[in-house]
């Protein structure tokens, strides 16, 4: 059975995520079959939209192979360089694309899920959606155009996420604008089939079964966020959650003590980055390069090894503190590949 299943129904180009047990995460092989299929339906008019959703199995997308990429970073990284090349092709590929797209994120929405459903013009969620970039908990970085959607949230609220790896449910993602729509599950497979039936009303039928959304509990914090989240310092963001007082602001620190430092502070740099980046290519370039390196440093090897392999989820950082994370090494990070290296579009 194929891991993603691409079809022409009607008029609209289906891309189905299909590996239920791994909670339908992407792999190369994907990837490299949803570029094609976009590049086939780019200039075929019998396509006239594109539909993103899951077949069987709970949610959408939980993001990348992540134990194939730590198994080649702990190698030559060949392979997860060949992974991120790929996806962020397609990302950027999603993000270009003229015709419209939408992406049905019902269900648990994470790291290469978002890269996946935020490009798309309709971005559907539900009572079932659990979005969220949690990759510093496992040395890792809000990648697939993190850097871009995040900086573009209202205040501090991206650089809030990305530290924390916070998971929204479906109405906080409607409230701060990840999804264009919030329709309750029960109602998705009658949007797809009118979709079907007439992709050229694709924001109609949407609005048409759209449900009012619960509270978006987010937005009570919004406040504290931009407040105690203002620097794009990591060690002023800890002082400040540090002098806060707060039950909130003490919950807060104690999260962000499990995190890797390493990757705060190159999250912190890719939002700022991010905020005035030119264009979506410069972006994913950018994060190419961040992504070749970090894959190879012991944060990301051992956050694998802490979190999805042994499951102690007691992972030992190197750098241990945010003050020993020089500014030197973050630029190193950070610095442009050589150009027969460096990531290109499809």
């Amino acid at each position: 059975m194929s891991d993603v299943l691409i079809f022409i129904e009607g008029k609209v180009g289906r891309i189905r995520l299909n590996r239920p047990k791994a909670i339908h995460a992407l792999n190369t092989g994907m990837c490299a079959a949803v570029l094609d299929a976009l590049a086939a339906w780019r200039d075929d008019t019998a396509v006239e939209a594109v539909m993103i959703d899951h077949a069987e199995g709970r949610g959408f997308c939980a993001g990348g192979d992540i134990r194939m990429i730590a198994e080649s970073g702990a190698g030559d990284g060949s392979a997860a360089r060949d992974f991120f090349r790929t996806e962020y092709r397609m990302n950027h590929a999603l993000f270009t694309y003229v015709k419209p797209i939408v992406a049905f994120m019902d269900g648990i929405t994470m790291g290469g899920g978002v890269g996946i459903s935020q490009p798309a013009r309709f971005r559907v969620a539900t009572e079932n959606t659990k979005l969220a970039m949690p990759e510093t908990g496992i040395g890792l970085f809000p990648d697939v155009g993190g850097g871009w959607y995040l900086s573009r949230l209202p205040g501090r609220m991206g650089q809030y996420l990305a530290l924390t790896g916070h998971r929204l449910h479906g109405a906080e993602c409607l409230a701060l604008g990840l999804a264009s729509h919030y329709l309750h599950s029960d109602r998705v497979d009658e949007a797809k089939n009118r979709i079907v039936a007439d992709p050229q009303a694709i924001e109609a039928v949407l609005d048409d079964l759209s449900a009012p959304a619960p509270d978006a509990r987010i937005l009570a914090h919004q406040g504290a966020i931009d407040r105690l989240f203002a620097s794009d310092k990591l060690e002023e963001v800890l002082a400040a959650l540090e002098g806060d007082g707060g039950e909130w602001a003490a919950q807060t620190l104690a999260t962000l003590a499990t995190k890797s430092p390493q990757t705060m502070k190159v999250s912190l740099k890719l939002l700022l980055d991010g905020a005035t980046m030119p264009t979506f290519e410069d972006e994913m370039r950018q994060e190419f390069a961040v992504a070749s390196r970090v894959v190879q440093r012991h944060d990301f090897i051992e956050g694998v090894r802490a979190v999805i392999v042994d499951k102690d989820n007691a992972p030992r950082w190197n750098p241990a503190s945010a003050e020993e994370v020089s500014d030197h090494l973050i630029d190193q990070i950070f610095a442009p590949l050589p150009e027969g290296e460096a990531w290109t579009p499809h």
